[in-house]
């Protein structure tokens, strides 16, 4: 949600780190307008659009970004999220901070049992404040049909481009498309 209240999304995250697998969907509205959009990376990349029933099939960097606490993160801090009184009414939950080039930063959260990523936020000076809550993890894959590209997919080819992308300019490349949608 925007700080004005004009434009709020919300969407789902498969994720498969054995298979090296993830896939985002993203829905929102702003203004009067909805939109939806639908990322899947595989060894390639495909830009999704149902509303057309095109795809754009892209390269991807073949290093794999696991949702893990970066090795160069410093641990800002341990909270309780929820009471720590009695068993299972909290969740103890680590903080994590570093640097993003060339001038940004991010924090995370993650669980201190499983290690499960909670939020990630970070700040580019280009492309602004991009926050990612998490909820309703599941163990395994609930859906392994997620990591099969649209029938419609199979007739998109190839874009060359400088470099391939990766999860983060493919997190960018949504964020930047939400906000031309304001």
């Amino acid at each position: 949600m925007t700080g004005d209240g004009q434009m709020g999304s919300t969407g789902t995250v498969s994720y498969d780190s054995f298979g090296q697998r993830m896939r985002v969907r993203n829905y929102g509205i702003s203004g009067n307008e909805t939109f939806a959009v639908d990322r899947l990376m595989l060894y390639i990349y495909y830009e999704i659009d149902w509303s057309r029933f095109s795809c754009k099939k892209k390269q991807l960097s073949n290093s794999f970004v696991p949702m893990h606490v970066p090795s160069d993160a410093k641990l800002m801090g341990q909270v309780f999220m929820g009471s720590s009184s009695s068993w299972g009414m909290g969740v103890l939950a680590n903080t994590w901070y570093g640097a993003l080039p060339p001038n940004g930063f991010y924090t995370t959260v993650f669980s201190e049992i499983g290690c499960i990523p909670m939020t990630y936020t970070a700040y580019n000076p280009a492309s602004g404040w991009i926050t990612i809550s998490t909820f309703n993890w599941v163990l395994g894959n609930s859906n392994p049909m997620d990591y099969i590209p649209p029938f419609f997919c199979a007739k998109a080819k190839l874009e060359e481009t400088d470099a391939p992308d990766n999860v983060f300019t493919i997190l960018e490349s949504l964020a930047k498309k939400t906000k031309k949608l304001e």
